[in-house]
């Protein structure tokens, strides 16, 4: 099988974040496969204006997301919902999500930003991609990773796994497809 390409979003922005350490972790999880080949894009560094106005940093971000074949994202849960920054992100591209598969890491208290997640795959329809059935959740982060950014979480880690062959059956899909006929959206 042929790897896909896969961009990894980092949601959070807030100083203090965990979300580095979850990425880290899920980024490690994909290396140990010969079938996905990731990038990490954390939403800090990005610098996509609030307004959506057209900007040099959010056609690099739209270029970065066209050229990977899916996408997961790794957001922690606020107040019930996900990051205003990813909200930004997800508005900033409009044709380069079309048709792509869409994964999802999350954190958080007691929810372990399960409530992000369902919210991100209405939007995620929206968007015309596929989300995937399995997700990855972590409740109470700042206890589920030990000092070195390992996790002994053997559901998250199945979990990994099952979203991580979801994705790649979509993205595969979804290439072969469109050289054939072109997305309709």
């Amino acid at each position: 099988m042929d790897p896909i390409g896969l961009a990894v979003v980092l949601a959070s922005v807030r100083p203090g974040r965990v979300g580095p350490v979850v990425a880290d972790w899920f980024l490690r999880t994909v290396s140990e496969r010969n079938d996905v080949v990731a990038t990490k894009i954390d939403l800090m560094d990005a610098a996509l204006p609030a307004d959506l106005s057209p900007s040099p940093a959010g056609e690099a971000f739209a270029a970065a997301i066209g050229a990977v074949d899916a996408v997961v994202v790794v957001t922690p849960e606020y107040n019930h919902g996900y990051p205003g920054a990813l909200k930004t992100a997800l508005d900033t591209v409009k044709y380069q999500w079309r048709g792509k598969p869409i994964g999802f890491v999350s954190y958080g208290g007691l929810g372990g930003g399960l409530r992000a997640t369902e919210q991100l795959r209405q939007v995620a329809a929206e968007l015309h991609m596929v989300a995937v059935r399995d997700s990855v959740g972590f409740h109470r982060v700042r206890t589920a990773f030990d000092e070195n950014g390992h996790t002994d979480d053997s559901a998250a880690v199945d979990a990994a796994g099952r979203m991580l062959s979801q994705l790649h059956w979509w993205a595969t899909a979804s290439k072969v497809q469109s050289r054939a006929f072109p997305y309709p959206g």
